[in-house]
């Protein structure tokens, strides 16, 4: 990501960590389109059904259409290589959408065990096929595993979709289900004009952090994982 930030450190800390920085920079957006060109309180009520409109509809509720086309495989063996994951480990994808990183962790590294939690149930049933038979619907605030289940537990642009005291037990419930490493990403913004991009472009997004915000969440959570921000810039 580009910018620099500075970790809160005192007897707490996360690692910052880039993932997807260039997957995200390589989607062309027209920021100010979406609050002139449409109604964007009629296409953010349409996507935060997080139906067939959202994820394969116009673009203006959403993706625009998303289809697999192995943008995830690259990171997905960044991922593994960056966490020392290994066959035989349990990977959790909290927010999975149509679970393509998960497909793409099962080719990075064979033997994986996957599992994927979404709230969309159009995306758990138009999901790839090699992966459908381990995702299911359910909430992030909630879920529905024993403690420390998993290796590694992921989620990609999610928790910013939750009301902050949802951040707070989704926070909770990945630190509760993890038993290693967690990684999240989030949306945010470091000045006046990626602030003002943001809410122009974003649909589904409910809380609007800085990264030291985010940064305070974790630490008020108790989450110990890994974190990265994408910018509208």
């Amino acid at each position: 990501m580009s910018g620099d930030f500075n970790c809160i450190v005192e007897d707490w800390s996360v690692a910052c960590v880039d993932f997807i920085t260039k997957v995200h920079t390589s989607t062309k957006r027209n920021y100010v389109e979406r609050v002139v060109e449409y109604d964007k309180a009629e296409c953010a009520a349409v996507a935060k059904q997080y139906g067939k409109d959202y994820w394969d509809g116009d673009r203006k509720y959403g993706y625009g259409g998303y289809r697999y086309d192995g943008r995830w495989r690259a990171i997905a063996e960044k991922m593994a290589q960056h966490y020392g994951i290994k066959s035989g480990d349990k990977i959790l994808d909290v927010g999975c959408g149509k679970g393509y990183l998960l497909y793409e962790f099962t080719q990075a590294v064979p033997g994986l065990e996957i599992v994927g939690i979404d709230i969309s149930e159009y995306a758990i049933q138009n999901a790839k096929e090699e992966v459908k038979p381990f995702l299911t619907a359910g909430n992030a605030v909630d879920l529905p595993f024993p403690d420390k289940t998993f290796d590694f537990v992921v989620s990609i642009l999610t928790l910013h979709n939750l009301y902050n005291y949802e951040v707070r037990q989704a926070l909770q419930e990945i630190e509760r289900v993890g038993k290693q490493d967690k990684y999240i990403v989030v949306e945010s913004y470091r000045n006046e004009e990626e602030k003002v991009n943001l809410l122009y472009w974003q649909l589904t997004c409910q809380s609007f952090y800085t990264p030291q915000e985010w940064e305070w969440f974790f630490k008020e959570s108790g989450y110990t994982g890994d974190y990265g921000c994408i910018f509208f810039e």
